[in-house]
């Protein structure tokens, strides 16, 4: 097998030279309304990888991306926290084959952090994909919550472009008196 990025010869997807030199994480934080968004990368920067998401390669690439930085990031947060949380991925629905989102909640699972699989779920299927932020907003996830009530949750997407999406995930997840501590994506398209 090749490395996805630099194509040299290599059991990973991502082999060890390109994971610590072009794809160490650069986390930033972003304020959406009232919540935190922390993301691993800019998008320019992972935009390649990113695209696969619907690809046979993309359950490699994302499983990899989710393994290095869900992972740690949630190991260290609940060394440092050990109360029960919840990690609530934004809507989960298996796509060519499985959920992308899936992959990076999968990844948080520790003895303090429980992944509630297929919880949020979008009514509305629209592709966001290029579209304005009018075209957000006139156009609703709808999301329906099937998770418990009354528990502290971290959201996660692979994505953050306008933040409509996560804002409203956490207004619904509100409703039904979930805390909702922060969220984090892999990438944030804002430069």
């Amino acid at each position: 097998m090749r490395c996805y990025s630099c194509s040299r010869f290599s059991v990973p997807v991502i082999c060890k030279t390109c994971r610590e030199n072009l794809f160490a994480p650069t986390m930033g934080t972003r304020k959406v309304g009232t919540l935190d968004v922390i993301s691993f990368y800019k998008y320019s920067s992972l935009e390649a990888l990113l695209h696969t998401k619907h690809k046979a390669e993309g359950y490699r690439i994302y499983k990899t991306l989710a393994k290095m930085t869900m992972k740690p990031f949630i190991e260290e947060f609940t060394e440092a926290d050990d109360r029960m949380v919840y990690i609530i991925g934004i809507d989960e629905y298996v796509k060519s084959g499985y959920s992308h989102v899936a992959l990076l909640t999968r990844a948080m699972k520790t003895k303090h952090s429980k992944p509630l699989h297929g919880a949020l779920l979008a009514q509305n299927r629209v592709n966001y994909a290029g579209k304005s932020l009018q075209f957000r907003l006139e156009n609703p996830r709808d999301f329906h919550y099937t998770g418990k009530a009354g528990i502290d949750v971290i959201l996660v997407d692979d994505i953050i472009t306008t933040g409509i999406t996560l804002q409203e995930a956490q207004s619904v997840l509100l409703s039904y008196g979930v805390n909702v501590l922060f969220a984090l994506t892999l990438a944030d398209v804002q430069e």
